[in-house]
């Protein structure tokens, strides 16, 4: 509601609604009633996010349930109610989806969360390849630290995934969260990224090195294969999958 009059403060028509992401029917039911209320929709962003410590094999299974489900199956959801709302009509449109630098890199001690993220990555260049010729563009944002209250997500946990949880003072989340970038920067890039018809957002340029660091680990693997003594004679086809 805050945000809602805030919006409206400054001139904007604007309508909110809370939405369980985890539920398709609630998030169903959002779409129905943004048509009903404004007549189309143009742009969605999946932005609902919550954090998961801990490594692969050893994170409870609660956890892993509560991370899944909000940030890959939310974007999921907002996927399957939004963008056939958007290409209906005809007009084009936009796709956001919130990933992570966690979903360009293994970030130590998040398996869950980086799961999650490198799969949302996974879902956005799917549907860049898929609607490369429709009039719907897909963006994939990818921030670093930003200053949002994600530290504090566990005050909304469900009693299915373990209930509502306080955020642990020990670990230094709230501290780095204060000194991360302020979240209305993050929004105005987005918006520029959108008219820009940009693919990948990213909003700290100075992590850069890690993307080129993962991109010559992997190049290793090739040339490594190249010289696989498993894979002599073999004739490679160069074709992809599917």
């Amino acid at each position: 509601e805050r945000a809602v009059e805030e919006l409206r403060q400054k001139g904007a028509e604007a309508d909110g609604v809370v939405v369980d992401v985890t539920d398709m029917e609630a998030v169903e039911a959002a779409a129905q009633a943004t048509v009903e209320r404004f007549g189309k929709v143009h742009v969605v962003c999946n932005n609902a996010g919550v954090p998961v410590g801990g490594h692969s094999e050893t994170c409870n299974m609660r956890n892993w349930h509560w991370v899944v489900d909000v940030n890959l199956w939310g974007v999921v959801h907002g996927l399957q109610a939004f963008v056939p709302r958007i290409m209906s009509h005809g007009e084009g449109g936009h796709v956001v989806n919130t990933a992570s630098m966690a979903g360009m890199y293994g970030l130590r001690g998040a398996g869950p969360y980086n799961a999650t993220k490198f799969a949302v990555v996974g879902i956005s260049e799917t549907m860049m390849a898929e609607h490369s010729r429709d009039n719907l563009n897909i963006s994939v944002l990818c921030p670093g630290i930003v200053a949002t209250n994600i530290g504090t997500a566990g005050r909304n946990r469900a009693d299915k995934y373990g209930g509502a949880v306080a955020p642990s003072e020990k670990d230094g989340t709230a501290a780095a969260l204060a000194k991360g970038l302020d979240p209305d920067a993050v929004g105005r890039q987005v918006l520029e990224a959108i008219q820009d018809e940009q693919p990948y957002i990213f909003t700290d340029p100075g992590l850069r090195y890690l993307i080129e660091r993962r991109t010559k680990y992997i190049l290793a693997g090739y040339d490594w294969a190249e010289n696989c003594k498993a894979l002599e004679g073999i004739e490679q086809s160069g074709l992809l999958p599917g």
